[in-house]
């Protein structure tokens, strides 16, 4: 586990992927590629000396800006690595800059010496944040994804009566929970639910059930019957 911090001051733990992940997702894009390469040349083979031009320009194009291409997209990651649930990210946890991504894909090369990628093996076994030699110039990281978080579904949450009166800043307060919720996580939501759980009945208990009826009770203030 690596922790990064972000330019907010937020502290982030990062899960390093292993030469196991990175090595499948390797093949994976591998494969992709030769099927790129293989069909473009049954396609170009009619097209004559300009159909060969245009075949080796596709190869290069697609060693050094396949991988380029994919990690500067949402995902920030090639296909092979969204297979594992990996992603390349800068050390303190931010989407890969476009610099960082050509650094790290044209010294390949480098990590590819002495021959199989031996110092890259070398490097990703030795170092604890499992980087090669690109990652460590380019200062990325190749991370596992972590799970989506589970949400509450707020289609599914009734209106609630309150059991205490509510003063206007109470109202103003449940509803600003309300509005945050889908953006929380069910942990988080559950923490601040707890905190308002009196307006619901349910004093000194948390949980999804108190969080519903506590958000049951910000509907209720919204005019919801």
């Amino acid at each position: 586990m690596v922790t990064a911090e972000t330019p907010e001051g937020i502290l982030l733990e990062l899960r390093p992927a292993g030469l196991g992940a990175r090595f499948c997702a390797f093949m994976i894009d591998g494969i992709i590629r030769l099927a790129i390469i293989y069909t473009a040349a049954f396609a170009m083979a009619f097209m004559g000396g300009v159909g060969f031009a245009m075949w080796f320009i596709l190869i290069f194009a697609l060693e050094w800006f396949y991988p380029v291409v994919f990690e500067l997209s949402p995902a920030g990651a090639t296909p092979g690595k969204r297979v594992f649930a990996l992603r390349v990210v800068m050390d303190n946890g931010l989407p890969v800059t476009a610099a960082a991504s050509l650094a790290r894909n044209l010294l390949r090369a480098a990590d590819f010496l002495p021959f199989g990628y031996g110092f890259a093996v070398v490097s990703m076994l030795l170092r604890h944040d499992c980087k090669r030699l690109g990652d460590i110039a380019a200062g990325t990281l190749v991370v596992h994804e972590p799970p989506a978080a589970s949400r509450i579904a707020l289609d599914a949450v009734e209106p609630v009566v309150p059991v205490v009166a509510l003063a206007p800043a109470d109202q103003a307060a449940l509803i600003a929970l309300a509005a945050r919720a889908p953006r929380l996580t069910a942990e988080r939501l559950d923490e601040l639910a707890a905190l308002a759980a009196v307006v619901s009945g349910d004093a000194g208990r948390r949980g999804p059930d108190v969080t519903r009826r506590v958000l049951g009770v910000a509907y209720w203030a919204l005019g919801r019957r």
